[in-house]
């Protein structure tokens, strides 16, 4: 069980944790990212990067200020609870590290690849993780398992596939979408530091994914 740190009111220890399915996060999560994604490719840029930093402004501080206010931490974890880990009640929420990682991405790559990147992230990541959750009895990292880490691989492999075809992209089109499989496979897999996926994932898909388009002559 993690442990809860010592202005961590007792009631609050029955939040869910990772090795729970907690579907409520999940759905949150697959939500919010999907409309993450649409925002990026049917607003302009400047409107996505705006909102982006209006939220991370709105987000972001209040997140770090509770950690150091046991009084605003208990009435914010109260507000969330339904999609909030007890992981989260004395350390940096999931939203702080996919905002901040969305920030840094959409400042780097094309839109291609973070569109793609995001699709990973809302769509790869809940569902290994129920599927490691669910049927992962060889762990590999922590909670991580080979199960999970083929559920990713397939669920990144067909989301990439999808993406290219639609786009028109034929040449190379399966080799790429099995590369982009695996990396976003790996990205969802890798633990860095202890960073959140919602960071680590998006971060490293996009390096990945911008090599291998690179390598492939893909441009989108």
């Amino acid at each position: 069980m993690t442990e809860v740190n010592n202005t961590t009111p007792h009631f609050m220890t029955d939040y869910k944790k990772r090795s729970d399915v907690h579907i409520a996060r999940k759905i949150w999560h697959v939500t919010t990212v999907f409309l993450m994604f649409l925002c990026w490719n049917f607003l302009p840029f400047w409107i996505c990067m705006s909102l982006l930093v209006i939220g991370w402004i709105a987000f972001v501080p209040a997140d770090i200020i509770r950690l150091k206010n046991p009084e605003l931490n208990t009435m914010i974890a109260k507000s969330f609870k339904l999609i909030m880990r007890q992981n989260e009640l004395d350390r940096l929420a999931g939203t702080t590290y996919l905002i901040t990682g969305t920030i840094l991405i959409a400042s780097l790559f094309p839109k291609s690849i973070v569109s793609l990147s995001l699709l990973f992230l809302a769509f790869a990541d809940p569902i290994a993780s129920y599927v490691g959750i669910r049927f992962g009895k060889d762990k590999i990292f922590g909670h991580k398992s080979v199960q999970g880490f083929m559920a990713a691989f397939v669920v990144c492999s067909i989301l990439t596939y999808t993406f290219l075809y639609v786009f028109n992209i034929n040449e190379y089109i399966l080799i790429v979408s099995l590369l982009a499989g695996l990396i976003g496979a790996l990205a969802e897999l890798i633990p860095v530091a202890k960073l959140d996926d919602n960071f680590t994932m998006p971060v490293l898909s996009s390096i990945g994914l911008f090599i291998v388009f690179y390598l492939f002559n893909i441009k989108i």
